[in-house]
């Protein structure tokens, strides 16, 4: 039952492969920082991959046909890739489906304060995060700005060599001592993790002359006003690229492995299809999967079954039934990351149901947390048919749950789309302290969960 690791299979040529796709990985994830960066980078994968905008389809009533290639910008921040299959859409969709929000800090819509001559900006994070490891470091700031006349901007600054970054102060160990008797959750609050933005005043400025600096320098290098922020998203982001990891570099580290792993082997499994597949295929990236799926961009939307419903349209076919048909014979790979096992902190695993670093893409039949609370938790013969097809097409796979049954425990977009009626089960890459600013994934693994998602979407049964 011990399943081996995926190093010790490879020829000289998939070695090359591996190493191809971690490099073409690693600048998607340089790229794509946002959930916004990400959908700009898939949208341009698809445009180079003959995708069109199904909009311009609906505009001009083209009718869709077997091998064409579509997709649905959802408000740049979740977007639906298709190809359209040869049999009905009724007969379901091979859909593939991961989340490209990742654990951050937010800039308040209000965040601009001055206190004892440095300037801050007020955050609230998002997602699950340890506070303390965003603390004495390194971060950048992504996002856009909408101006009142409908002007969208980006705002990246921090990536460039020539760019400075920002980060949130820490208390100096020699007067810790009060610190360090608190609890580690405790140690860093929410209400401390404020980013410096600067620390000179404005020449000739008397009231908060630092912060008067810092909106000098918004309205003359990037033509923005304080009030702007009322409709901005900034995202603070750990600065700087991913990177290979190890000596032997086996690893890359990176930050957003959590989820835009499973989401670029989507993207390259889905336009490495040949053929024109038996069965429409489905690339879905989802945005707010970090807090619950909520909002328009996140799972607990609709947008999925809009774009069935607009399909069939395009065919010639739409009903309500056949929309509700599609969405419940379709099959999901619900692709999120799991916990790697991790020899130093091997009393939270069990480790012969542990997910490990190097043996292959990951399935979790379920995952919640202590009774199953929240879980999916696939049908049996499900997961008897995806072990046909990966084995067929000479996947390295293993099995996890996500920690000891009593400890904690996660969700995906699963028992979400379960609920169409179709049949899901969550498959990723392991991951090293996932959620920390810097995560850690095998360029095996990922290699590996290309080749599933590819056989997935191919397969019939």
């Amino acid at each position: 039952m011990e399943r081996p690791n995926a190093w010790k299979f490879y020829s000289e040529e998939e070695l090359a492969e591996v190493e191809k796709t971690s490099a073409e990985y690693k600048t998607f994830l340089n790229r794509g920082k946002t959930e916004r960066e990400c959908v700009r980078e898939a949208v341009r994968m698809a445009e180079e991959n003959g995708c069109l905008p199904l909009e311009s389809l609906m505009s001009g009533n083209k009718a869709l046909c077997p091998g064409d290639r579509v997709y649905v910008n959802q408000m740049g921040k979740a977007i639906l890739l298709f190809i359209i299959g040869k049999q009905p859409l009724e007969a379901g969709i091979n859909i593939v489906g991961a989340h490209i929000d990742s654990p951050r800090i937010d800039l308040k819509q209000n965040p601009f304060y001055e206190d004892s001559d440095f300037v801050y900006g007020d955050t609230h994070y998002y997602g699950g995060i340890k506070k303390y490891q965003w603390v004495a470091r390194e971060l950048a700031l992504h996002g856009v700005v909408a101006l009142k006349d409908g002007t969208v901007k980006d705002f990246v600054v921090g990536e460039e060599e020539s760019d400075p970054v920002v980060g949130i102060s820490d208390l100096l160990i020699h007067l810790s001592q009060e610190q360090m008797e608190k609890k580690l959750k405790d140690s860093i609050t929410g209400e401390d993790l404020d980013i410096i933005l600067g620390g000179k005043p404005l020449q000739g400025e008397e009231k908060e002359p630092v912060k008067a600096a810092l909106l000098q320098i918004l309205k003359e290098r990037y033509e923005l006003e304080e009030e702007d922020m009322i409709s901005a998203e900034i995202e603070a982001v750990p600065a700087g690229k991913a990177r290979d990891f190890g000596l032997d570099r086996s690893m890359i580290i990176g930050y957003g492995h959590d989820d835009r792993v499973c989401s670029f082997a989507e993207l390259k499994a889905l336009f490495s299809l040949e053929g024109v597949p038996e069965k429409t295929c489905c690339c879905m990236l989802v945005d707010k999967e970090e807090i619950g799926s909520v909002g328009a961009t996140g799972m607990r939307s609709n947008f999925l079954e809009n774009a069935v419903a607009e399909i069939l349209n395009l065919q010639g076919c739409y009903s309500e039934l056949l929309v509700r048909r599609a969405l419940r014979n379709s099959r999901m790979l619900s692709c999120d990351v799991s916990a790697g096992f991790d020899p130093l902190f091997a009393s939270a695993f069990e480790k012969k149901n542990a997910a490990f670093l190097g043996r292959g893409v990951c399935f979790n039949k379920f995952t919640g947390s202590r009774g199953k609370s929240g879980s999916n938790d696939a049908n049996a013969e499900f997961m008897g048919e995806l072990r046909k097809i990966m084995d067929d097409a000479e996947v390295r796979w293993q099995t996890a749950e996500l920690g000891r049954v009593d400890l904690g425990g996660g969700g995906t977009i699963a028992y979400i789309c379960a609920l169409y009626g179709m049949n899901v089960i969550d498959s990723g890459v392991a991951v090293l302290s996932m959620h920390a600013p810097m995560e850690i994934i095998s360029k095996a693994d990922l290699y590996e969960s290309v080749k599933a998602y590819r056989a997935f979407m191919a397969s019939t049964c």
